[in-house]
């Protein structure tokens, strides 16, 4: 079909996730036909650096013919069945053995689901039904952070802090509180990186004492903030919250929707910053965006209660599970593990990409260039100097976006803070070419806001 018709029947049917749909109807949609390695195509013959890995997903590229081997010949034999009814399957068997064998040695079960909100829905139920069968089932308070993402649906909506989604459809799902954010840059410049971090933790001690220990059953965060604009915390930070749960015994939950099958270096986010979660929520890079899936990892400590005192646990999907798509994520993680992908990650591609990266910081509208691993953000500012940022109206994040993807670079924007998550097979030249092309959508930018304010400036 033509792009002008594809684009039209999208106008007409189709309602996207996460979009202001009356815009989307004036501009019309970016039509993506298909892709390879790092890069998307669309109908234009535009050839993209898919910067984002999806949406932080695309672990090994686009176009691994094993992956989609692996899927024909399990539809081939078993298409479907549910784990349901004291059921099971193959796939879902060797891809547990398989997660929980990669996991911190106290987690030795997994919990399928079909995404990372999924999977964070079976959280909230998890961590209540947990202190229930303890004899505490006043200790329902969740406490998690403001600007996080844990998801859209309700209780994903619920857990996360960010105001925009959560002003939207409620009520929400009570007994979940919000403390600050490690956003450093943003709301920490008054004092050093290490002393923030130990504010911000201080923070999560606060709230535990005002809700009442007694009530207090999780914290949940991610290891890095993903959505909330690659977030990555001051080095004091973890060992600081770390300390603060293991004195009130408050349960730890480490969402590695984003973090987990290497992002950071590491097969878990929390192994990079040496924490015990006692569940541990997954998805993306699981299937390296293939297929849905996702899961929750559950320590020992929460499972042998609810496997030994619990009764049926009321609580799953459809699809969990899925024989398919527990294939592919099996297979997945095998090349993960041969290709010593991960190992790549924390030794070479995201050294190289820190220091290419750290250039960036030297453009005049970048008041901070951080990563970690193969997380990246640069903080658009209009002085350097202060870190002011332009005026909200300026939309200058979204501006740069739009930028970044006509000159061929996929970059996300979170206010106006750009962030990268590229496939974690990306080599040095790819890394090189994507600095290359945020540098000239920084230039193009800078050029677009020069026409901006002249014209708002009165002769």
């Amino acid at each position: 079909m033509a792009t002008a018709d594809l684009k039209a029947l999208d106008s007409a049917h189709h309602l996207h996730p996460f979009t202001d749909y009356k815009a989307l109807g004036e501009e019309g949609s970016r039509i993506v036909t298909h892709a390879q390695g790092i890069y998307i195509h669309d109908s234009e013959g535009n050839r993209i650096l898919d910067g984002m890995a999806g949406l932080w997903c695309v672990n090994l590229g686009y176009g691994r013919a094993e992956l989609v081997e692996a899927a024909s010949a399990q539809m081939s034999q078993l298409p479907y069945y549910n784990n349901f009814f004291k059921s099971t399957h193959p796939p879902a068997v060797k891809l547990a053995k398989m997660l929980c064998g990669l996991a911190p040695g106290h987690m030795n079960r997994v919990f399928f689901t079909g995404s990372g909100s999924e999977a964070n829905d079976t959280v909230l139920r998890m961590v209540r039904r947990y202190w229930e069968l303890k004899g505490q089932p006043d200790k329902r308070w969740v406490i998690a952070r403001d600007n996080a993402y844990h998801g859209s649906t309700v209780a994903g909506v619920s857990l996360g802090g960010m105001s925009p989604m959560r002003n939207q459809g409620g009520p929400l799902v009570p007994d979940i509180a919000h403390i600050r954010q490690p956003y450093w840059f943003g709301e920490g410049r008054d004092m050093t990186p290490e002393a923030f971090g130990r504010v911000c933790a201080a923070d999560l001690e606060r709230k535990i004492l005002e809700l009442g220990v007694e009530n207090v059953a999780a914290f949940i965060a991610e290891p890095v903030q993903g959505a909330g604009g690659a977030i990555i915390p001051p080095e004091s930070y973890w060992p600081a919250i770390k300390a603060i749960l293991d004195k009130y015994d408050i349960l730890l939950v480490i969402d590695e929707v984003i973090c987990g099958f290497g992002r950071l270096g590491e097969w878990f986010g929390s192994q990079h910053y040496s924490l015990e979660p006692d569940l541990m929520p997954v998805a993306k890079g699981l299937s390296s965006g293939y297929l849905p899936i996702g899961g929750v990892l559950v320590g020992d400590r929460v499972a042998d209660t609810l496997i030994e005192e619990g009764g049926e646990f009321f609580h799953g999907f459809t699809y969990s599970g899925h024989p398919v798509c527990a294939t592919v994520a099996l297979r997945n993680l095998q090349i993960l593990r041969d290709e010593a992908v991960i190992d790549r990650v924390r030794d070479d591609i995201g050294p190289y990409l820190a220091k290419r990266w750290a250039e960036l910081g030297e453009h005049p509208l970048v008041g901070e260039a951080r990563s970690l691993g193969l997380i990246g953000a640069l903080e658009l500012v209009a002085d350097k100097q202060s870190g002011q940022r332009f005026p909200q109206a300026f939309a200058v994040g979204n501006l740069c976006r739009d930028i970044s993807f006509d000159k061929g670079l996929v970059m996300r924007s979170v206010g106006d803070t750009m962030i990268i998550s590229p496939p974690l097979v990306i080599r040095h030249d790819q890394v090189d070419e994507l600095v290359a092309l945020a540098w000239q959508a920084l230039d193009a930018t800078a050029a677009r806001l020069a026409q901006i304010k002249d014209k708002e400036t009165p002769a």
